[in-house]
């Protein structure tokens, strides 16, 4: 990506620490930037800033999106976390985001980064998103996205959703009524979760969290993790099937629903693709663009990533302003409504769902 609109990069290699980390500010219009720390061992630098200015763009969305007073930012520190992660490493990482300035980036811990790391960056500037996981809100926020791609995609009149019995590719409908036999249960398009099957990728923090909540609602899960210890941990624990990673994306499923790293659709993947809907937690989803219009060409619905995984930055944002979790659960629970808001504007439009969102956030940016 070009460095074009993007308020801030910074890049700094500590010796001493080993710290080698880079910061981007996307944008501030609406507040203080609001990003992920993750600590990956990127292949290069390059890598690593690629990362994050998408991951920084999407936060600037999905703020936007879901109606918040921040921004979006993110950083990436170039590391294996389970042999390079030190305490004076996360120590300077604070220091780096403090130089800032005050308030202008607040971090959050990600991928390789813990509740624990965020304390120890908060010596050293804040403020800092240390007090609760998100992870459980971002969730929550997905299974509501997720009964709103059920109620589109489920049609009128009994159209059936529940299972993926008569689902193939490219036998669903992204602009109207399902064209699909089944007749299982959920097919009412009232988002009922009972029997339908979803594919969850990814049985880390919010992965974990979603099959949690659609067990709860007697979905039909499938599983996978990079890690098989983790993926059948939590496949023992809510009744779910566990699947090599390789065959999730491409399983046999109404709902996709990636959990973990992106990109999941691909030039490779999407001719494979087998589900109706793909609705889930991960960022940055699509490998590019135009695979938006190419899963509306295959009668796939997606819930754009910035706005069905909203929920842990809703959750953050109320803290921040000191409200209570009942009140953030409440405005979690809207992401839904949000999800469904995009989906009508992309019909009513004729645009990708992806462009319908981006199109909404930008226009609140531009207000």
């Amino acid at each position: 990506m070009s460095f074009d609109r993007f308020e801030q990069v910074l890049v700094q290699q500590d010796e001493r620490t080993g710290l080698h980390a880079v910061i981007v500010i996307h944008d501030t219009t609406l507040g203080p930037a609001l990003g992920g720390v993750r600590m990956h061992p990127y292949p290069d630098e390059a890598a690593a800033l690629d990362d994050a200015l998408h991951l920084a763009k999407a936060m600037t969305l999905k703020s936007a999106a879901a109606g918040l007073k921040l921004g979006g930012g993110w950083s990436a520190v170039i590391g294996d976390p389970a042999r390079d992660k030190t305490d004076d490493l996360m120590r300077a990482h604070g220091r780096l985001i403090a130089t800032l300035g005050p308030g202008r980036f607040i971090p959050v811990n990600d991928v390789g980064t813990t509740q624990a790391d965020m304390k120890l960056i908060g010596g050293e500037t804040a403020p800092v998103c240390d007090s609760g996981d998100p992870s459980p809100m971002t969730a929550l926020g997905v299974l509501e996205g997720i009964r709103a791609c059920l109620r589109a995609v489920g049609g009128d009149g009994g159209n059936g959703i529940g299972g993926a019995t008569g689902i193939g590719p490219g036998t669903g409908s992204a602009a109207g009524t399902s064209t699909s036999t089944s007749t299982g249960p959920g097919g009412d398009g009232d988002g009922n979760l009972a029997g339908v099957r979803v594919a969850v990728q990814g049985a880390g923090n919010v992965g974990s969290a979603l099959a949690d909540l659609l067990a709860a609602e007697s979905a039909d899960l499938l599983i996978s993790d990079t890690d098989p210890t983790r993926a059948t941990a939590v496949a023992t624990r809510v009744g779910a099937r566990v699947v090599p990673p390789a065959d999730l994306v491409t399983a046999d499923c109404d709902i996709l629903a990636p959990c973990a790293l992106g990109p999941v659709v691909t030039d490779t993947t999407l001719p494979a693709l087998r589900c109706r809907a793909i609705a889930g937690g991960a960022n940055n989803v699509l490998a590019a663009h135009h695979h938006a219009a190419a899963l509306e060409a295959r009668g796939i619905l997606y819930a754009p990533d910035f706005c069905i995984n909203a929920g842990g930055l809703i959750y953050l944002e109320e803290q921040l302003l000191g409200h209570d979790e009942a009140q953030a659960r409440t405005r979690v629970r809207a992401v839904g409504t949000r999800v469904a808001e995009v989906i009508a504007y992309a019909r009513h439009s004729g645009v990708t769902t992806t462009d319908a969102a981006t199109e909404l956030a930008r226009a609140r940016l531009l207000a």
